[in-house]
């Protein structure tokens, strides 16, 4: 296809296929860092007034829910906000990371659907009018961000012990060259 051809469904296919590789790629640096954490850690916070992994977990939950599953999908929306904030555990890290993976898979869905028109149309999502696109936008960087928290939360406690979900490689992915 040439760009002097595309359609909008051309376009919207492609930035929403885009949208779910960014959640992919943002559970899996959530996994990695769940995969090197013990319940208790994911529970930790560095001050009692910060959140906790855990908090993050379920905040990230509510919030795709409630902005692309409910939001643009036509379903209930059942998000209990200030619950994510003030649960302090234990709720296991296999059962927030499955609860977090469902929800994106029902966000995926719904985007994988949605039409040109669907995404230009207004919704009235956490009270405020936005348009589809406004939703995604929204979404997307938001659990790019608490993505990057959880990685942070995590390298705060394990220090040293970290594992990196990926380092370069090569020179051109910005690895050191040899002399």
């Amino acid at each position: 296809m040439t760009i002097g051809n595309l359609t909008a469904i051309d376009v919207t296919v492609d930035v929403l296929r885009n949208a779910e590789l960014v959640f992919d790629h943002c559970l899996e640096k959530i996994s990695h860092c769940l995969n090197q954490l013990a319940d208790e850690q994911v529970w930790w916070r560095p001050h009692e007034e910060q959140n906790s992994i855990g908090n993050l977990l379920l905040h990230l939950t509510g919030n795709v829910q409630q902005w692309i599953v409910a939001g643009l999908g036509s379903v209930t929306d059942v998000r209990d906000r200030p619950s994510e904030f003030s649960t302090r555990g234990p709720i296991s890290s296999d059962e927030l990371q499955k609860d977090l993976r469902k929800t994106v898979e029902q966000a995926k869905n719904i985007l994988h659907s949605a039409s040109p028109e669907s995404m230009a149309k207004t919704y009235r999502i956490q009270g405020f009018e936005v348009s589809g696109w406004c939703a995604l936008f929204d979404c997307i960087p938001h659990f790019k961000g608490h993505t990057q928290e959880i990685i942070c939360l995590t390298r705060m406690q394990l220090r040293q012990n970290y594992q990196f979900h990926w380092q370069p490689q090569t020179p051109e992915q910005g690895a050191p060259v040899d002399p």
